[in-house]
């Protein structure tokens, strides 16, 4: 049969993901394309509670934090146009007030501590290499939250850099877990506004980093979704508008081998009875009023209720 495609072999994976674990999801914004999946089929999951954090100095920094429930105060924000934001933070955490952006951030950071201390499987996605340092507060930030360039120095962070600080995260985390398992990805999106060139480079000191960890450590994983999208789909039909982020189409299909690669196949039936309730949720009938409608609606409650009874932390 003539080939169309490169197929990338990836192993099963142990231990699995099934419904009694618990997944703590950070980084880019790939990691909540597959934090999305998860969230959908009613898995116990934590996805980004500082936001999306691309670098991996940034997700180091906010791990520090949680292990040593060292809290934000006043002089970790600023507001900048009337908004208060955080260097640490994404721009989804901003606030109008004070007391709003530090409730945000503290109750974030409590949030993962108590999710962190039961969490089977840890997965982090790496988007880049480049960061900016604040040339005033002389640190690293994880969101320039648009304030000028001219405040900020860019560098790509070298190969040893990156790995220190995934060590020192992996440290962190294990402070408080020294069960849970790692699976570290890289993000397919690209950086276009970095360059082409300069995003290349970015993402080949992130696999490189990764894989002198990875391949010296136990529970420590990778997961190939980078190659997945620059080889299996390595075709513009598989990207968004934009040229630069995986479409749908190509979302889907890294979660069919992220599923293929890590989930316990006894949760499939699940994942299908949950799929079907949030479909029927999302049933909109032409006479809401009628009797088959009625019925439609008492045997999807059942199942609802079928399922939580058997899962109590599901919730539609």
């Amino acid at each position: 049969m003539l080939q169309l495609q490169t197929k990338i072999k990836i192993q099963k994976e142990q231990p699995q993901i099934d419904y009694s674990s618990k997944v703590l999801l950070l980084g880019s914004c790939f990691a909540e394309n597959i934090g999305e999946k998860f969230s959908y089929h009613q898995f116990q999951q934590l996805q980004n509670p500082l936001g999306i954090l691309f670098h991996p100095f940034a997700i180091e920094r906010f791990l520090q934090r949680v292990v040593q429930q060292n809290e934000f105060t006043k002089k970790d924000i600023f507001q900048y146009q009337e908004i208060f934001s955080c260097f640490e933070a994404h721009s989804r955490m901003n606030a109008l007030s004070e007391e709003e952006i530090l409730q945000h951030l503290n109750s974030a950071l409590t949030e993962t501590f108590r999710f962190l201390k039961e969490t089977s499987h840890v997965i982090i996605t790496l988007g880049t290499s480049w960061v900016y340092r604040h040339l005033e507060q002389d640190k690293y930030v994880a969101n320039c939250h648009k304030i000028p360039q001219k405040n900020f120095r860019k560098a790509l962070s070298s190969i040893n850099e990156i790995e220190k600080s995934l060590r020192n995260t992996i440290g962190y985390i294990q402070q408080l877990n020294k069960n849970c398992e790692f699976i570290f990805t890289v993000s397919p999106v690209r950086h276009a506004k970095d360059g082409f060139v300069e995003n290349t480079r970015s993402k080949s000191h992130l696999i490189t980093a990764l894989h002198q960890i990875v391949e010296k450590e136990n529970q420590l994983h990778y997961f190939p979704s980078y190659e997945l999208m620059m080889d299996e789909l390595r075709d513009y039909r598989f990207y968004a508008e934009d040229l630069l982020h995986p479409n749908q189409v190509a979302i889907d299909y890294i979660w069919e081998r992220f599923q293929e690669t890590w989930l316990a196949e006894k949760c499939f039936p699940t994942m299908k009875k949950v799929q079907q309730i949030r479909q029927g949720l999302a049933h909109r009938p032409f006479n809401p009023n009628s009797v088959a409608y009625q019925k439609f609606q008492q045997k999807l409650q059942q199942q609802i209720e079928q399922l939580q009874q058997q899962f109590l932390f599901m919730k539609f």
